[in-house]
């Protein structure tokens, strides 16, 4: 079941520009990056009370997030939500029709497993589930 928002993530070109944006006019603390390969991301987590920013950047210009930067520009890429059964809510989402853009879910940063749904199922939007490490 969704328990929380977990993280706000932000398609950015320039990580470093991105962050000392973040950092130095909105007064956010950068709590450190992460290299994220399944989704070919470098990744920097900014807390926000009980949920993070992360701006999330193409590693060397390739994969998902590099095709959304050249389709749409930079700005909001997905919001993600934090579940304590991932396999359980794909299982329940999928028998509502909703569409997965992968059959299971797959490492995600800080030891997560992630799912993302298809934005065609979420009325555009691309919503990511996480379950955490116990």
């Amino acid at each position: 079941m969704i328990r929380r928002l977990d993280h706000i993530a932000i398609a950015v070109p320039d990580l470093e520009a991105a962050i000392a944006r973040f950092v130095a006019d909105l007064g956010l603390t950068l709590e450190g990056t992460e290299d994220v390969l399944s989704e070919q991301t470098s990744t920097a987590f900014l807390p926000v009370g009980q949920t993070r920013i992360e701006l999330i950047h193409p590693i060397d210009g390739e994969g998902p997030v590099q095709a959304s930067l050249d389709k749409r520009g930079p700005g909001l890429h997905h919001i993600c939500f934090e579940t304590d059964d991932i396999d359980a809510d794909m299982a329940a989402l999928r028998d509502k029709g909703y569409r997965f853009l992968s059959e299971a879910p797959k490492p995600g940063a800080h030891g997560t497993r992630v799912a993302f749904i298809h934005p065609k199922s979420c009325g555009g939007v691309l919503i990511e589930l996480a379950e955490h490490p116990e």
